[in-house]
């Protein structure tokens, strides 16, 4: 598994573009990436602050979905709208969840140019105090 939460703040006035934005790229994540387990946006209580809850099957999926047409389109107006983003990398709490923990990967042999740079800038992180819960 691999899923993250993304801390996004939206520059002011560009909250509804953000939110247009973000709905085609969830329809795009939900039609074509079937192992896509949970893509969903959250408003913040601060103005311009979102969440995003995002998890794949693995670490392969969210390549896929990072280097796919629709989040490359997302990507060209992304520095237009979000004035700061931090992915944090979340993991699974056993019978408080229904997914699995993440498993760090690489990146596919033969991957594209593309796909190595968000396997390296986005690799999974794994904080050294989950190994001993996860036992």
């Amino acid at each position: 598994m691999a899923t993250i939460l993304a801390h996004i703040q939206i520059k002011p006035g560009k909250e509804a573009r953000f939110e247009e934005l973000q709905g085609s790229l969830w329809r795009a994540t939900h039609a074509t990436e079937p192992d896509t387990t949970r893509y969903e946006f959250f408003r913040g209580e601060t103005e311009g602050s979102y969440y995003g809850l995002l998890s794949f099957k693995d670490f392969q999926a969210f390549l896929v979905h990072q280097s796919s047409d629709a989040h490359e389109e997302f990507g060209a107006e992304f520095g237009d709208v979000v004035q700061d983003i931090r992915i944090e990398w979340v993991d699974a709490v056993a019978g408080a969840n229904d997914l699995t923990p993440n498993a760090p990967q690489d990146a596919p042999p033969g991957a594209s140019e593309l796909v190595q740079k968000y396997s390296k800038a986005y690799a999974i992180r794994m904080a050294d105090w989950w190994t001993a819960l996860r036992n």
